[in-house]
């Protein structure tokens, strides 16, 4: 059997088990004209590049299929009908992705390459140069007195 990748975006305002029970639906169709899901990703609500139907965000999910044509045309039928899909894409490939899709990388690797942000620290410092560099506690007012008294005399004396 052929092999297709599905994209399909929901719309915003339906909750994540409506999405998953768009998912399902469609899952249903494709098993019941002999085909199968290989893989189901959800990608979550993300932001559209532009409005689509008054909409700025969607609710993306992918599925890998190992289905005949006829099962496949079913299941983009019934999302042409269905108001809550926005749009959907499917497109044939020669072999099934094993393993996370791109998008799924991208949301595992996110969080290890941005820098944290701490009031603490600067952020292009380590913890233990944060310490060497943090402020000196201020002179006590009698020594500062003494230090502009005598800058003031080195004034005095550099003009005469």
């Amino acid at each position: 059997m052929p092999y297709y990748e599905t994209v399909f975006i929901a719309r915003q305002d339906i909750s994540a088990t409506q999405v998953d029970s768009l998912a399902d639906n469609f899952t249903k169709t494709i098993e019941d004209q002999g085909g199968q899901i290989a893989k189901r990703e959800v990608w979550g609500l993300r932001p559209l590049s532009y409005r689509m139907k008054k909409q700025r965000k969607g609710h993306y999910v992918l599925f890998n299929i190992d289905a005949p044509a006829p099962a496949v045309h079913e299941m983009e039928r019934q999302m042409r009908i269905n108001e809550d899909i926005l749009r959907h894409m499917t497109i044939r490939v020669d072999e099934l992705e094993e393993g996370p899709s791109a998008m799924m990388q991208m949301r595992a690797g996110r969080g290890d390459d941005r820098p944290r942000r701490d009031d603490r620290f600067r952020s292009n410092q380590r913890p233990a140069e944060a310490e060497n560099s943090a402020p000196k506690p201020a002179e006590p007012a009698k020594e500062a007195a003494e230090k502009t008294e005598a800058a003031a005399a080195d004034q005095e004396g550099e003009k005469e």
